[in-house]
């Protein structure tokens, strides 16, 4: 689970997670200005159906509020990502995301950047087996592979297991766990949706890499569990 720092699931729930990374490269033979690279990057990501795209600087499709009251976070507001507002907002190189909740998108952009050979480093976080596929679909060999050894003492079927799967959505740490048990709670109650709820935590994401279709399986598995 590189860059995305410890994202918690087993093996089996990242099915529908393929985070897919672009990282300018520093010194060797990358010179220049990677900023059209990395804009490219995210233009090839649009033709695979992403469900979110987004930079490390400014976040993702779906953008906190500039209110500083904690409702303006819920109340009407859209709850599908905007793209176009990530593409027009990119300035300062750093590190682009692009996230698939099908395998067939993710390898098929994988082949595609392959073929385009933008200069950039790429990674890809997801399952080992996962990543594999993706690699093997572009024809490729990984160069490396880092493992996350996950939390120590929490099994698989403890009650607070799908907190730790949403609050862990955002490589920075950004979405607390108080938050998540709160949003599954306002969806177990019929007080919000999983559309709505899910929007909410998306934008609580300043690297982009939350992504809203897992959310809402987990949250969706949540609500029918009782522990």
């Amino acid at each position: 689970m590189t860059n995305t720092l410890h994202r918690y699931g087993t093996a089996e729930s990242f099915k529908d997670d393929y985070v897919i990374f672009a990282l300018p490269a520093k010194g060797g033979a990358q010179t220049g200005d990677p900023k059209p690279a990395l804009r490219r990057f995210l233009e090839i990501a649009l033709d695979y159906n992403p469900v979110n795209i987004g930079d490390a600087i400014h976040g993702g499709g779906t953008r906190p509020t500039e209110h500083s009251h904690a409702m303006e976070h819920f109340a009407r507001r859209p709850t599908k990502p905007d793209f176009q507002r990530v593409m027009d907002g990119l300035g300062e190189p750093t590190t682009y995301s692009a996230v698939f909740a099908t395998r067939e998108d993710a390898e098929a952009f994988v082949q595609r950047i392959v073929e385009e050979d933008l200069g950039l480093s790429i990674n890809i976080s997801s399952s080992i087996e996962n990543a594999q596929n993706c690699c093997k679909a572009a024809g490729i060999t990984r160069h490396s592979v880092g493992y996350s050894l996950g939390f120590e003492g929490i099994q698989d079927n403890a009650p607070n297991r799908h907190v730790l799967a949403l609050s862990t959505m955002c490589g920075h740490g950004m979405i607390s766990q108080s938050l998540a048990k709160k949003m599954i709670d306002m969806v177990k109650e019929n007080r919000a949706s999983p559309d709505k709820v899910t929007a909410a935590l998306s934008r609580f994401c300043s690297c982009g890499i939350f992504n809203p279709v897992r959310a809402r399986r987990i949250i969706e598995e949540a609500r029918k569990k009782t522990f």
